[in-house]
């Protein structure tokens, strides 16, 4: 059962990072072992959020696995939830937190803890977890920087 926990100061806004996190249908473009990733329906809910239901295609090595899952974006709240829908889990929690701390600042909190069906996918992500969800965090940093310029 891999969890990962981490808060990160970065030189851009709330705003700004939560629309990067938001737009998972690019993905593929900057995330590692992301190979695809498709919107299955997206709406708006009236308390102001709006729910996304999106399959991701994770490619790693030989395998290839596709999950669902329902990100809920709630901009009021700076927060985005992501659950887990179908795919190779027995479970994916996994949220983001986003606090403007002002100057074009904020603080990221990142946290996902995930468990596969497979025992051997279970068994090769936990050799390899600390440095992909490292991996992962960068590729989110670099797209920032790619997208809003370096401070």
């Amino acid at each position: 059962m891999p969890t990962h926990a981490e808060t990160r100061e970065l030189p851009y806004s709330a705003e700004q990072m939560f629309a990067l996190i938001a737009d998972v249908a690019s993905y593929p473009e900057f995330l590692p072992w992301c190979s695809a990733a498709r919107i299955r329906s997206r709406r708006a809910e009236p308390d102001g959020s709006e729910v996304i239901e999106a399959d991701l295609v994770i490619s790693f090595k030989v395998f290839r696995e596709r999950f669902g899952s329902r990100v809920v974006l709630r901009p009021a709240a700076s927060r985005i939830d992501v659950a887990y829908l179908d795919g190779p889990f027995r479970y994916l929690n996994n949220h983001w937190q986003f606090r403007d701390l002002g100057d074009g600042r904020c603080e990221v909190d990142f946290f996902v803890d995930f468990e596969f069906r497979s025992r051997t996918l279970q068994a090769i992500i936990g050799v390899v977890f600390n440095e992909a969800m490292q991996r992962i965090v960068r590729a989110f940093e670099a797209r920032a920087a790619e997208l809003y310029g370096t401070a």
